[in-house]
């Protein structure tokens, strides 16, 4: 099933990444890749773990250069601007591994989350996280380092949620957590788009979490797209196992 928006449909808020070639030296970790996402939506990137889905986020938030190809967020080329700038134009990336400030506390890391804004209401979005996520509120003078697995993870994207991102690149928040923590950041993440009208691209091994919350996929494979389906499509499951498996066997 294609489900590739065409170019120039709902272009404020968009994401466009045509043919994005990059690696690390002489190793191609994403090669020619091409996705959509439309204002509001949350979109998922699934498949076997060094098929490229980090880089590819990394790519989109200008971590890592890309050698060809072009990404677009609402009509703006993104390709050769810095993170920083990126970050100013509306795109915010949750990196792998609850990546918080440890010796800091919840507080400060928030803070650090709205740095970015030129608007003095990321004073009033630190209350707002508090109230969103209660246990933030809770710990706010708490050293960030001292907090569990699960509320690090949900300070690593109240954290990006600070800088008040039309886009959230969301990377593996459900890896290394319990059941229950699990099902904590499903939550968290379905709430993007109602509570704040953020979209979200969605790298996720848990693909029962990542059907469950985005309304499309993609399967990357080798740092190629492989496959791309709605969540709701009959066939979204099989599709996945022969992903993973054909990746397996080549």
């Amino acid at each position: 099933m294609n489900t590739t928006v065409p170019d120039g449909v709902g272009e404020e808020g968009s994401l466009r990444v045509r043919a994005v070639h990059a690696g690390y030296g002489s190793v191609r970790a994403v090669r020619g890749v091409s996705l959509d996402i439309q204002p509001g939506e949350i979109v998922a990137v699934l498949g076997p773990n060094g098929a490229g889905k980090s880089t590819l986020l990394k790519v989109i938030s200008g971590e890592i250069r890309m050698t060809s190809g072009d990404v677009r967020f609402s009509g703006t080329s993104l390709k050769g601007r810095r993170p920083d700038e990126i970050l100013r134009l509306g795109v915010s990336h949750v990196l792998e591994g609850r990546q918080v400030f440890a010796r800091m506390t919840v507080r400060e890391n928030l803070e650090l989350g709205g740095f970015s804004r030129r608007d003095r209401g990321w004073t009033d979005d630190i209350e707002l996280m508090c109230t969103e996520f209660p246990i933030l509120g809770q710990r706010a003078r708490q050293l960030a380092g001292t907090l569990s697995g699960g509320e690090q993870q949900m300070l690593a994207v109240a954290r990006g949620l600070m800088a008040r991102p039309r886009l959230l690149l969301l990377d593996e928040p459900s890896l290394g957590l319990s059941p229950l923590l699990v099902d904590a950041v499903a939550g968290i993440v379905q709430r993007l788009k109602t509570d704040f009208g953020t979209s979200c691209l969605l790298v996720e091994q848990n693909t029962t979490v990542a059907l469950d919350v985005a309304s499309r996929f993609y399967v990357l494979a080798n740092g190629e797209i492989c496959h791309q389906a709605s969540t709701k499509s009959p066939d979204a499951m099989s599709i996945l196992r022969d992903s993973y498996l054909g990746y397996v066997n080549r």
